[in-house]
């Protein structure tokens, strides 16, 4: 199979997260934390080494405000919850995910509003709208980094000067750009980070990330047991303990810490030039063909590797099938759990076909996408 659905989830992984994940099962798989034997401690030990690694990803200074959490959904509820009030003020964009849109939505029963900052027909944010948007009780800017609908980047270093220069926290969702561009959260003034693991961090399903800076109050949504201060009867205050109740997924983070030194070794830069030029292949292929509507900024500096098209007015989950069931092309088709991103692109009737192209995709595999829809098109004119 071509597998091009890797900005829901990257496949293949690297062979060595498959095989520690399976190490940590059969040779060490105990509760870190929570015990002082040697399964217990080594299960603890690449806990925290995946916590290092992460600093040095993201330029974090204090491993200890990385908070592993099961996906990025989960940390972004976890901020977006836990950090606003009843008349407080959120900003954030109209080519957002559900995972950010859905909790702001419900805090609107609480009493918390929010603004929506419209972007352009090609999912650009202009920086001075957030700006325009700022009120007095403005107390939290979101943004994805990149759309997961049509690719195109946000300027998260604009908005966090913005932002540091206004006293207002920034949060970033990283999911789409976490281990493929240059995430540096001290440079960028991120407050807070969220990232999933199984994306671009190249780790198992079932894992995610949460940065927050040191002195922010986060709101805990969940207590239970952490290995720490078990003799009180209330949550600890210490991090990352206030927020990883319960026994965390290790086989999932000895996974992730795999996938991350795959990164560092292999080199950002590398990573990201891989995906931009066959980005840029895709699109200019794309352009060569009849009936074929391309979204987003059809430019790689502009744009990461989230491609999204449409075949005239035919429906985009029967194409998405098609190059399935047909050219054995795997794709995601509909709305992307991102609504109002298609509303911004004008495509929220008929959703789109979405390729995600990820570091494993090669030069033949957009070549085999490019016939494929030729051969489609052909075949509907």
């Amino acid at each position: 199979m071509i597998y091009l659905d890797n900005a829901a989830t990257t496949f293949p992984k690297p062979e060595s997260v498959y095989s520690e994940a399976l190490n940590c099962m059969k040779n060490y798989g105990a509760n870190p934390g929570r015990s002082g034997h040697k399964l217990a401690l080594a299960a603890g030990r690449v806990i925290y080494e995946t916590r290092e690694n992460l600093c040095k990803l993201f330029n974090i200074p204090n491993p200890m405000n990385i908070i592993f959490t099961y996906n990025a959904t989960d940390s972004l509820n976890l901020v977006i919850k836990g950090f606003l009030n009843s008349g407080d003020h959120v900003i954030t964009t109209s080519i957002e995910h559900n995972s950010v849109i859905r909790p702001i939505k419900s805090l609107e029963k609480i009493g918390v509003e929010n603004t929506i900052v419209k972007c352009d027909e090609n999912g650009i944010l202009n920086v001075d709208d957030i700006k325009k948007a700022i009120k007095p009780n403005t107390k939290l800017i979101v943004t994805t980094h990149a759309s997961n609908v049509c690719g195109a980047i946000v300027d998260i270093e604009s908005i966090g000067k913005i932002a540091r220069e206004m006293g207002i926290a920034y949060l970033v969702d990283g999911a789409q750009t976490a281990g493929v561009y240059d995430i540096d959260v001290q440079k960028m003034n991120i407050d807070m980070l969220a990232a999933p693991g199984h994306k671009g961090l190249m780790g198992p399903q079932g894992t995610g990330i949460l940065y927050i800076r040191e002195g922010l109050n986060v709101k805990h949504l969940k207590e239970g047991g952490t290995g720490s201060k078990s003799e009180e009867l209330t949550q600890p205050e210490i991090l990352p303990d206030r927020y990883e109740s319960g026994t965390p997924n290790t086989p999932g983070i000895a996974g992730l810490n795999e996938g991350i030194k795959f990164i560092l070794k292999e080199g950002i830069d590398k990573i990201r030039k891989h995906e931009e030029e066959l980005t840029d292949y895709l699109i200019n292929g794309l352009k060569e063909i009849d009936m074929i509507k391309i979204y987003g900024p059809k430019d790689i500096k502009k744009q990461c590797a989230v491609v999204s098209i449409n075949i005239s007015n035919e429906d985009s989950s029967e194409i998405s099938y098609i190059l399935d069931s047909v050219f054995n092309i795997a794709t995601r088709s509909g709305l992307h759990c991102a609504p109002l991103a298609h509303k911004t692109l004008g495509t929220f009737e008929q959703g789109t076909v979405r390729f995600g192209i990820g570091y494993f995709n090669t030069k033949n595999d957009i070549d085999k996408v490019l016939e494929a829809l030729k051969i489609i098109v052909s075949q509907i004119k």
